[in-house]
């Protein structure tokens, strides 16, 4: 097996993965949405009425962070906060029509940037490439809590 450039595999995960967000938030900057906001929609998207607590846990920042979010997202009319109806003092978040219509968007805006990114690899070097990475991801989370989950599905 040919080991070369193995050494460097952490600044090669590193390097693209930074270059894939600043891509990313050069074209979603439009909608006037930090790339922290974004990661937050994107998570309330894909789990519309998870409560505040948990949307924490997801996006592995501490819960006051994700309240100054969300108190943000809330003012620009992003999402909307309701009650459990189980359990008054838990916080239910869904997005907004206006997030859901940026979110459709954005999917597009994703989509150019993944494309950019995946110039010049053949359709089997890009599936490789995704392969190779959702292995890397369940490897170093396997034994992880739920977060683990949470890096999987957003490789799938």
């Amino acid at each position: 097996m040919n080991n070369e450039g193995i050494d460097r595999l952490g600044f090669l995960i590193h390097d693209a993965a930074r270059l894939v967000r600043r891509n990313f938030e050069q074209r979603g900057s439009e909608f006037g949405l930090s790339a922290a906001q974004w990661r937050l929609l994107v998570r309330l998207v894909k789990e519309e009425g998870v409560a505040q607590a948990r949307l924490a846990e997801l996006l592995e920042i501490e819960p006051i962070s994700v309240s100054r979010l969300l108190d943000r997202m809330e003012e620009g009319g992003w999402i909307e906060r309701r009650q459990d109806s189980a359990d008054r003092r838990v916080r239910m978040i869904f997005p907004t029509d206006k997030a859901l219509e940026a979110f459709s968007k954005v999917k597009a805006v994703a989509g150019e940037v993944y494309e950019r990114a995946l110039a010049g690899l053949s359709p089997d070097e890009r599936l490789a490439t995704v392969h190779g990475l959702r292995t890397i991801v369940d490897n170093l989370s396997a034994g992880e809590p739920a977060n683990a989950n949470c890096l999987r599905e957003t490789t799938k």
